[in-house]
């Protein structure tokens, strides 16, 4: 039970932390906080890739490590032909995104893994998300 409080709390603090600086920084951000951020962040994104998402491809595939060579390379390949042809780029960015979210429903909300149809949840969310998404840009 405290792991799960930990982990609802933890992100929380970090998101409300970064919304202070975004909020009490409007204007500009000091050179030294702007690199310390961003390394930060660099290093958040970088801990995320490699233990939730390339260790855990490693271990469905069975301890081979060719599949997770392969789909990392084709990863940054992808994105690099992408910044070529500059215009997909936003659809590419709302891609990941949307398979970051299909992770996050699909395997860290623990009662949308229960039973059967689990997908469903996954559906639900993904049309809630992008009806209040395009409410908010609308609607303003």
């Amino acid at each position: 039970m405290n792991a799960i409080i930990i982990g609802i709390l933890l992100p929380l603090l970090g998101t409300m932390l970064g919304s202070a600086f975004v909020f009490f920084m409007k204007k500009e951000i000091p050179d030294r906080m702007q690199k310390t951020l961003l390394g930060f962040a660099s290093g958040v994104m970088v801990a995320a890739s490699v233990w939730s998402l390339l260790i855990p491809s490693i271990e469905m595939a069975g301890e081979r490590v060719l599949p997770a060579a392969v789909g990392f390379l084709a990863g940054i390949a992808f994105l690099l032909l992408a910044g070529v042809l500059g215009v997909a780029l936003p659809y590419l960015l709302a891609f990941a995104a949307g398979a970051m979210m299909y992770v996050v429903v699909e395997e860290l909300i623990p009662e949308t893994a229960q039973g059967a149809h689990t997908n469903l949840s996954t559906i639900g969310f993904a049309i809630g998300f992008v009806l209040m998404m395009v409410m908010d840009v609308v609607l303003g």
